[in-house]
């Protein structure tokens, strides 16, 4: 099964995730909310679902990342990060795959 998703034990969701951007200016990304989106199911309910969400103008299919194995063999998993604009105005960064 792919561990991808899965964090380091020793570190929280948000520090895993700041691990992926050594670049960004960490006042700026300390001042973003993150949020975590999981679609499980089956194959076909999961791209449905993404694909619903695009419609309704949610998220770009191209945010999500490809599906991978869930716990359940008979279902797969994709997951998008969002982050929030930051208070002091700035866009935050697109977020990737």
């Amino acid at each position: 099964m792919s561990q991808e998703f899965l964090p380091d034990d020793n570190l929280d969701v948000s520090a895993a995730l700041e691990e992926d951007r050594p670049n960004d200016d960490s006042a700026a990304v300390s001042e973003q909310e993150v949020v975590l989106l999981t679609v499980v199911g089956s194959p076909k309910g999961v791209r449905e679902t993404i694909l619903t969400l695009y419609r309704l103008g949610f998220a770009e299919v191209g945010d999500w990342s490809p599906l991978q194995r869930a716990a359940n063999p008979k279902q797969v998993m994709s997951v998008l990060i969002r982050r929030k604009r930051s208070t002091d105005g700035t866009q935050p960064r697109k977020s990737g795959r």
